[in-house]
């Protein structure tokens, strides 16, 4: 509590002379460090661009901490400087740090050839064999040789790409790597990172991040490609107009190679899952310290399923895992105190920066301090606003226990016991479900925690509550759906949210919270509905995600499915509300609702559906909740 109490004391004195104390920071580390750039060989011949800002200081040895990116490790020239100054990351220089970025493989000014999610490959038999593990490898090896005063310790961290690149480095085994951070980690792009969600094909974020980081680069560069220009300020028209998913192809072309790659592999075959990050977590010998975001937009599946697989695959390996309240990055961040409306009571992102993340680095890297001893699982619990510290994820005391649609828009613990009860919706893929009630171009990062008071108003949108709860419900873990439905086509998609709904006369109060440098005003949410988790299914996966199975049209059948992790407090006076729908545009694209290739059917395959959703006796819609007693 000390130590938090510090934290937050020298943040609101660091906030009042924060222009003054980034000056300082510049001056300082430009008079302390210098820049210095290679271009490293990896064992196949092909040579990694690589910077590297390294401390003057010759009267001890520093540790190394490395970013492998995709995303450049600009500015390029030695006499040009990354910009350390705004952001924690210059606290790493104040330790002396050797902070390190590389290009990886085929982008930017480095050599080869650029794969996206390069498969891991256990078995190299050659030289000419390589991967994003052997690659981390021959980098860490190749600086631990010929970088003057290291200390022979690397760590490796990253967010989301970076991420990926992460979790390839714990599992390239060169001794001299001792701690690793995957953060928000790309991970498995079928089932739940950026570009599918069980199967669903998240279309807005995926064209929009590979129509222009997609394009071809015959030869190593310096300058960045060129985005695509829309003509629009209203995503929810354009991808309507565009129409169905052959028309975006259509837009580039074979010049894409991922996007061509991504329409030729619509089921999770042995493509995709060889692109899963996880099955390179086998024996992992660094420490490990994997964060995420619980409203991350875009990888908010990687940080809970790498840690899953590092404590099912390798269970001897020091593995944490801290999950904030946090938008996609925004640990790394000068403010964690909220996400849109919803406020989370202090500045989280400093609290984490200077109690988690800096301190694992400085123990296993420096040697210096006292063991943090991090407990496995550090969670904050948003509702309640309240970090929690586990010795297992899902916790020891966690059980699950379901929670059953009722009719009339009842969601209560009891089975339901009517002999016939189901409640019907007309799903329409020329009008579907907006993901947000804003118009805008690009996806929000705060749709994650948005009011679903518009999505209750419609008609195709099912909507379920409790009574006013008596008591706080605090739920922490997976989340399973579990229902009962019949169509009258062959497929559909299932959303299901799961949301907080706040009493009539809630406000938040004046008080600025913790580490805010100004005070908020009064922010009225009387009856906000805000979502806390929502994900989506697409129905023909329902038996198996690599052979998709058609429905029956009139037959009852069961789509269940798993929803990320979630750590949340449904305060006493607040409700549980549940929805459910069968489009969330243009989030998802629109399931056509015949069973054909959604990537290469045409807008004629597109038809409306009728949708029963059961909760009777014999068919029981349900969630299975994880709940912490």
């Amino acid at each position: 509590m000390r130590k938090l109490l510090f934290s937050l004391l020298f943040f609101v004195a660091s906030g009042m002379a924060f222009g003054q104390g980034t000056s300082q920071d510049s001056a300082w580390i430009r008079g302390n460090y210098y820049k210095m750039e290679r271009s490293i060989p990896m064992r196949d011949g092909v040579k990694l661009f690589t910077t590297f800002y390294i401390p003057k200081d010759t009267t001890e040895r520093h540790p190394i901490l490395l970013t492998r990116t995709p995303y450049s490790c600009a500015p390029y020239g030695e006499d040009k400087w990354k910009n350390f100054f705004t952001g924690y990351l210059r606290y790493y220089l104040r330790e002396g740090y050797i902070m390190v970025t590389q290009d990886v493989r085929g982008r930017w000014m480095s050599e080869g050839q650029f794969v996206d999610v390069r498969p891991f490959n256990k078995d190299k038999k050659t030289d000419k064999e390589v991967d994003e593990a052997s690659d981390t490898y021959d980098a860490i090896d190749w600086m631990v040789k010929h970088i003057p005063f290291n200390n022979g310790k690397v760590g490796v961290f990253g967010i989301s790409y970076p991420g990926f690149y992460s979790t390839m480095a714990a599992a390239s085994a060169h001794p001299a790597l001792a701690a690793v951070s995957p953060q928000a980690p790309v991970t498995d792009w079928f089932m739940g990172d950026d570009f599918h969600h069980n199967g669903a094909f998240f279309q807005m974020d995926g064209w929009a991040f590979y129509s222009s980081f997609g394009k071809p680069r015959p030869q190593p560069t310096t300058i960045a490609p060129s985005n695509f220009n829309f003509n629009s300020k209203d995503n929810y028209q354009w991808y309507l107009q565009t129409g169905a998913l052959q028309h975006i192809m259509q837009l580039t072309g074979d010049s894409i190679a991922f996007w061509k790659d991504l329409y030729q592999h619509p089921n999770r075959d042995a493509w995709w899952q060889a692109r899963n990050a996880r099955v390179a977590l086998y024996d992992i010998k660094p420490a490990m310290l994997v964060v995420g975001g619980l409203f991350d937009a875009e990888d908010c599946f990687g940080a809970w399923n790498v840690y899953k697989a590092l404590k099912a695959q390798s269970p001897a390996t020091n593995s944490h895992l801290v999950m904030g309240p946090w938008y996609h990055g925004q640990w790394a961040s000068l403010d964690g105190t909220h996400l849109g409306n919803v406020q989370f009571g202090s500045n989280t992102s400093f609290w984490y920066e200077n109690n988690i993340e800096i301190p694992f680095f400085n123990y296993f890297l420096k040697g210096k301090g006292a063991d943090p001893r991090l407990a496995a699982a550090t969670i904050f619990f948003t509702g309640e606003n309240t970090w929690k510290q586990f010795s297992q994820w899902p916790p020891a005391d966690e059980k699950d226990q379901p929670i059953y649609l009722q009719a009339g828009g009842g969601l209560a613990w009891v089975k339901p016991s009517a002999g016939s009860s189901a409640d019907e919706y007309i799903s329409d893929p020329a009008h579907p479900v907006p993901y947000t009630e804003d118009v805008h171009f690009d996806r929000t990062r705060e749709y994650m925690t948005d009011d679903q008071r518009f999505a209750s108003r419609r008609p195709d949108v099912l909507t379920y509550q409790t009574p006013v709860l008596t008591e706080d419900l605090t739920l922490g873990g997976p989340v399973t759906a579990d229902l009962k439905v019949s169509l009258s086509g062959e497929d559909a998609d299932f959303v299901v949210k799961l949301i907080d709904v706040f009493p009539d006369d809630f406000t938040y109060g004046n008080e600025a919270p913790a580490g805010r440098r100004e005070t908020p005003k009064t922010v009225p949410m009387g009856g906000y509905q805000m979502l806390v988790r929502g994900e989506v299914m697409r129905g023909r996966f329902r038996e198996s995600f690599e052979k998709p199975v058609a429905f029956r049209p009139g037959k009852i059948e069961t789509v269940r499915f798993s929803i990320p992790d979630i750590a949340h407090t449904f305060k006493k006076g607040h409700r549980l509300m549940v929805q459910v729908q069968s489009s969330w545009f243009p989030l998802v694209d629109r399931n056509p609702q015949k069973f054909v290739n959604i990537y290469t059917c045409g807008d004629g395959d597109f038809q409306k559906e009728s949708i029963h959703v059961f909760h009777d006796s014999e068919h029981p819609s349900q969630l299975i909740l994880p709940v912490i007693k």
